[in-house]
């Protein structure tokens, strides 16, 4: 089996489940998040990372969202990203691995950010550490692909709404199988 087929298969089993509070599933969530880069015109790349940046609540393993809405940070970033590298360059892992953080980020150096994030991000962000201390911030900032997980983040924040025409995930499969190892 493609690589890109087994992530199909799990945006139409795992990821049909609820979305941790929010108003969407969970493949709903990120098939909008990879649509929105899509429509600002980000590389590919940051399309799959903001298609893919939540796979770690559903990519099996001891992973899950549940956990996270629990109170404990179940790192779903790390197991995403730790996941996707199989098949993935780091323009893709990276980003998704570091979306949590970029979160973190922007609530310590945007003013105004904090206040669009929905009630359960509010929550997770409390269980991922709060917002990030000025040294943390500029440590964030010098990484290479904290860029791309900034802009993945924001789509991330924005990809929540149930009333959005949402592309399935057959639309972004000719990108994904471009970007993977197994071409």
């Amino acid at each position: 089996m493609h690589p890109v087929d087994e992530i199909g298969d799990l945006f139409a089993g795992e990821g049909a489940q609820d979305y941790l509070g929010e108003p969407v599933s969970v493949a709903v969530h990120m098939r909008q998040a990879g649509a929105l880069a899509e429509a600002a015109g980000a590389p590919p790349e940051q399309v799959a990372a903001a298609l893919l940046h939540d796979v770690g609540h559903i990519c099996g393993g001891t992973v899950s969202g549940r956990e996270l809405m629990a109170g404990h940070d179940n790192r779903h970033g790390d197991a995403g990203a730790a996941w996707l590298a199989q098949w993935f360059g780091p323009e893709v892992s990276e980003p998704v691995r570091l979306h949590v953080a970029a979160k973190r980020y922007l609530c310590a150096v945007e003013p105004g950010y904090f206040s669009k994030l929905s009630e359960a991000s509010v929550y997770t962000l409390s269980v991922q550490g709060g917002p990030m201390d000025r040294a943390e911030a500029e440590a964030f900032a010098a990484l290479p692909h904290a860029a791309a997980a900034v802009a993945v983040r924001r789509w991330d924040e924005e990809a929540k709404d149930p009333d959005a025409t949402t592309p399935e995930f057959s639309h972004f499969r000719d990108l994904l199988i471009r970007l993977t190892a197994a071409g």
